[in-house]
C-alpha cells in the first residue's frame, strides 16, 4: 500500500488531492458529455458549453451529497455491518433527497446564474431550458447515481484491498513468528518435566526458587500452548499478567510500590493472546528497573460491556525519551493493533520527565471465531 500512496494512503494531503482530482475530472466529463447531448446544432455550441459547465458545476455538489453520504455513513455503518434493510432504505432515502437538493439548485442558482449571463449577452435565450422540478430531479440524479455508484465502488473495492493487505502480512507474521518459536523452542514435554524436576528439589530447601519456578512454568506454559492461537479467554490472559508480576516482585522485594486492579469477572470475553504482556514488561524494564529508590507501577483494567481499558503508569528517571527508546515491545503490540483490531481501539501514550502513562481501549471479542 505504500507504494501507491496517492490511492490508498489516508495522509491528508493525498486525501485532498484524491478527492479534487476526482471531483475536477468529473465535472470536466459530464460537461462536455451533456453538452453535445443537449447541443441542437444551431451553430452556438461556445453557449452551450458555458451552460453545460455552470450547470455541471452546480449539479456536482449534490452529487458529492450523495457519494459522500453512500462512502462515510451508509457503507461503513450499515452495508460492512451487513445492515442490508438499513442499508437499502438509507440509499433510497438518499436518492430522494438529492434529487430535492438538485431542483433547489436548479431554480435557485442555476436560472438566476444563467439569466444573469443572457441578459450581459454571454449566452441566447433559445439556449435556456426552462428549469422545472422534473429536469432538476433528472438532472441531479442521472449524474448522481453514476458518480455515487462509481465513488462507492472505488471505495468498497479499497476496503476489501486494504482488508486483503492486512490478511496477508498477518499470515506472514503468523509464518514468521512460527519460525522465530521453532527456532527457540525446546520440546515442552521435556522442557515442564525439568522445571518440575527443580521444584521438588527446591521447594522444602529454597521455596522462593521454587515460587519463581512454578511461575516461570505456568507463563512458558502459556506461551506454548495459548500463545498461537487467534484468541484466548481474558481471564486467562489477565492471569498470566498476574503470574508474571508475581515473579517481578520477588525479583525487587520490598522496594517495588505496585498497585494492580485487576476485573474478578471477565463476563467471557476474548483477547488477541500476549498482547499486554510487552506493556508490563515495558513497565518493569523501562520504568521500575530504572529508579534506584522507590520504583513504583500502577496498573488498571476495566471492562464495560465489551470494552476494556488498560491503564498503565510507572514511574522513570531522566529526561523524557523518544517512544522508540521504550525497545520493540511497545511497537509490536501497537503494530498488532492496528492489524488486528482496526478501528476498534485507541492506545495513547503520554511520555513525561518522570512518569510514562499508556492508556489502551478496545473492543474485544464475545466468541471464538469460526473455524
Amino acid at each position: 500500500m505504500e507504494k501507491y500512496p496517492f490511492i490508498f494512503s489516508d495522509e491528508r494531503k493525498y486525501r485532498i488531492r484524491r478527492h479534487l482530482a476526482f471531483w475536477t475530472f468529473w465535472w470536466i466529463f459530464q460537461a462536455f458529455l451533456y453538452s453535445f447531448i443537449a447541443w441542437n446544432s444551431n451553430g452556438r455550441y461556445n453557449e452551450r458549453l458555458i451552460i453545460a459547465f455552470i450547470e455541471s458545476f452546480i449539479f456536482t455538489w449534490s452529487h458529492m451529497f450523495l457519494a459522500y453520504a453512500l462512502m462515510y455513513f451508509v457503507i461503513p455503518r450499515f452495508l460492512l455491518q451487513q445492515r442490508y434493510w438499513a442499508t437499502a432504505v438509507l440509499t433510497v432515502t438518499l436518492f430522494l433527497v438529492t434529487a430535492w437538493i438538485s431542483v433547489l439548485l436548479g431554480n435557485y442558482i442555476i436560472n438566476p446564474i444563467i439569466n444573469i449571463l443572457a441578459d450581459r449577452g454571454y449566452v441566447f435565450r433559445d439556449e435556456m431550458k426552462p428549469i422545472i422540478i422534473h429536469r432538476s430531479m433528472m438532472g441531479g440524479l442521472r449524474g448522481g447515481l453514476t458518480t455515487a455508484g462509481i465513488a462507492a465502488s472505488i471505495k468498497l473495492m479499497k476496503h476489501w484491498y486494504i482488508k486483503e493487505q492486512r490478511n496477508l502480512q498477518l499470515q506472514k507474521e503468523n509464518v514468521e513468528s512460527q519460525l522465530q518459536l521453532l527456532k527457540a523452542q525446546v520440546h515442552p514435554h521435556f522442557l515442564f518435566n525439568t522445571l518440575n524436576n527443580i521444584y521438588s528439589h527446591t521447594q522444602d530447601t529454597a521455596p522462593v526458587a521454587a515460587r519463581l519456578i512454578t511461575g516461570l512454568s505456568d507463563i512458558l506454559r502459556f506461551i506454548l500452548y495459548e500463545g498461537n492461537n487467534s484468541l484466548v479467554p481474558l481471564a486467562k490472559e489477565l492471569q498470566m499478567i498476574r503470574d508474571y508480576i508475581e515473579l517481578e516482585k520477588i525479583r525487587y522485594g520490598n522496594r517495588l510500590e505496585l498497585h494492580l486492579e485487576l476485573p474478578d469477572d471477565t463476563a467471557d470475553l476474548y483477547i488477541t493472546p500476549l498482547l499486554l504482556l510487552p506493556l508490563i514488561e515495558n513497565s518493569f524494564k523501562h520504568g521500575a528497573s530504572s529508579m534506584l529508590d522507590q520504583p513504583w507501577i500502577n496498573m488498571r483494567v476495566t471492562l464495560q460491556d465489551t470494552r476494556m481499558h488498560m491503564k498503565l503508569v510507572n514511574g522513570k528517571t531522566g529526561a523524557a525519551q523518544p517512544l522508540k527508546s521504550s525497545g520493540i515491545g511497545i511497537k509490536n503490540v501497537k503494530t498488532r493493533l492496528d492489524l488486528l483490531y482496526p478501528g476498534k481501539h485507541e492506545f495513547y501514550i503520554t511520555n513525561e520527565e518522570e512518569v510514562f502513562i499508556l492508556n489502551l481501549k478496545m473492543e474485544l471479542s464475545e466468541s471464538l471465531p469460526c473455524l
